[in-house]
């Protein structure tokens, strides 16, 4: 049964990728301008954990705005990022999290520029159906170590790829991080076993949607998603929750993680959980492009930032 939901999320997001490819390509063959007068929509590609607040709330702004319709595509942002550099993908906007996505495109030549339009923090989501919300909620009240509750025998966690999705090497960066804060050595194998542990790892649009159906007892997450759906959460101390920028030199530098990505060994290093938004250079539909990322800059698209649970945007352009 897992396997077969994981190939149908997998075949529902391929189609949404041959979609937009198709839409993309179609208003580019018509020419920008064409295209734009034709009300071709404006394709954002973004990250998936940004889901509720594009789809409901910056999303329908902009249409509103402009009257330009809004296609929005959620996956993780490193498998977006990838797409659009071998233009298997055509995006008007990019939105990421963490720099990382962004420099695969700047390396590809498609992308000059990126700017910061929010900011948020790790988190761990539990769901209140879980036969262990008892203890998640004494957790998040900070009447017990949160850590202690993972461990329980049976406690079912969830998470995204680090292979293809920043959060899912943020999470793996927060419980290094815990090991040394709380003096707590292997915790990260306990809870989350190896760094790729298919029992554990979801697309990230699917992921707060399991648990919020009950069928996962707790997650990682960015507070600012799981905020938007209104799901509970155990905040964590900024020592591990990788949301101050001041930090990352003299103590988030001092996690690291090794995985294996398209054959190679990489030893990656945390990234402030900023998000970033660029118009790559083939975009179809430029010029709506510059109306989308001139919303999320003002002071309007910051309130929405703000009313589904994002921060401001710290640091500067890429």
């Amino acid at each position: 049964m897992r396997t077969t939901e994981t190939e149908k999320l997998m075949s529902i997001s391929r189609r949404a990728f041959s979609f937009a490819a198709a839409a993309s390509a179609g208003a580019a063959a018509l020419g920008p301008e064409i295209a734009q007068a034709a009300g071709a929509p404006l394709t954002v590609a973004y990250a998936g954990s940004m889901g509720v607040l594009m789809n409901k709330g910056i999303g329908p702004a902009f249409t509103q705005q402009t009257s330009t319709p809004f296609h929005g595509i959620g996956q993780g942002a490193f498998a977006l990022a990838h797409l659009i550099a071998a233009k298997t993908m055509r995006a008007d906007v990019f939105v990421s999290i963490t720099p990382g996505p962004i420099a695969v495109l700047q390396k590809a030549g498609l992308v000059g520029h990126a700017v910061p339009v929010a900011s948020t923090a790790m988190v761990i989501a539990y769901s209140s159906k879980s036969r262990f919300a008892p203890e998640l909620a004494a957790a998040a009240a900070g009447k017990r170590p949160w850590y202690k509750v993972l461990e329980t025998k049976g406690l079912r966690f969830g998470r995204t790829d680090p292979r293809t999705d920043p959060q899912g090497r943020n999470i793996l960066f927060t419980f290094d991080l815990a090991e040394k804060f709380y003096h707590q050595p292997g915790l990260s194998a306990r809870i989350l076993g190896k760094p790729i542990n298919p029992a554990q790892i979801f697309t990230e649009p699917s992921l707060l949607a399991r648990l919020d159906a009950g069928e996962l007892d707790a997650t990682s997450g960015y507070e600012s998603a799981v905020k938007s759906l209104k799901l509970p959460f155990i905040a964590l101390p900024k020592q591990i929750n990788l949301s101050d920028p001041t930090m990352i030199k003299p103590w988030y530098s001092k996690a690291a993680i090794t995985l294996d990505v398209k054959g190679k060994t990489q030893t990656l290093h945390t990234e402030p959980l900023v998000f970033y938004a660029c118009i790559p250079h083939d975009a179809p539909n430029k010029a709506n492009a510059q109306k989308f990322l001139a919303l999320l800059q003002s002071a309007a698209g910051q309130k929405i930032f703000a009313d589904y649970g994002y921060n401001p945007p710290l640091g500067g352009v890429l």
